[in-house]
């Protein structure tokens, strides 16, 4: 089974090329999901959060802005989430994994927006990063997120650098021109994935 990697950085466009792989017939692991499904009524990260932070749980679910006004700009406090969330992800994925391998899968996605830097890219055979200019980044995360152009600069700065990103994919997919041309790279990467197993 080959094991893909998905990543890029915010407003890059991966959510489009996830969804494109999903078309192709991949299966793939949404990281996204899997911290919101964590942080729900009845999910494995609810109680420790609740813990440290008790005002961002309400009826058993996780007020994820109260969460986020909580840490931002505290490191420690960030560091504590992670060190809750990240574990709790990595189990959700290797159990993703094992299911597609139960099921002789011969491709599946690992769609993780911080795929280097939680070590994830280790349980990958390659990495696809999915790239766009600036401009374009800041225009999506500000439209999205309802930001000022600073606020979302600052997102983006709190990124690994799109440089060392880049450098440590296998392959680049150049978003940003449209959804044709975006189309267009991933079809090709997908035959020479498929003739290349």
């Amino acid at each position: 089974m080959i094991v893909l990697g998905l990543t890029g950085g915010m407003g890059a466009g991966k959510t489009t090329v996830a969804r494109f792989m999903r078309r192709a017939g991949w299966p793939a692991f949404d990281a996204d999901a899997a911290v919101h499904a964590l942080q729900t009524k009845g999910g494995r990260a609810v109680p420790a959060i609740a813990r440290l932070w008790p005002d961002a749980v309400r009826d058993g679910v996780v007020d994820r802005v109260a969460l986020r006004r909580a840490v931002i700009g505290h490191p420690a406090e960030i560091a504590a989430l992670e060190g809750i969330i990240h574990p709790l992800v990595r189990d959700e994925r290797r159990s993703f994994l094992r299911a597609m391998a139960r099921r002789g899968v011969r491709i599946c996605v690992l769609d993780i927006p911080l795929l280097f830097e939680t070590g994830a890219d280790r349980d990958c055979d390659a990495v696809i990063v999915v790239t766009a200019p600036l401009a374009v980044r800041l225009r999506r995360v500000m439209k999205r997120r309802s930001l000022s152009e600073a606020q979302a600069r600052h997102l983006l700065a709190r990124q690994m650098s799109d440089r060392e990103r880049n450098r440590r994919a296998d392959h680049l997919l150049r978003n940003g021109l449209s959804r044709g041309h975006t189309a267009r790279q991933l079809k090709r990467l997908i035959t020479n994935l498929e003739t290349a197993r």
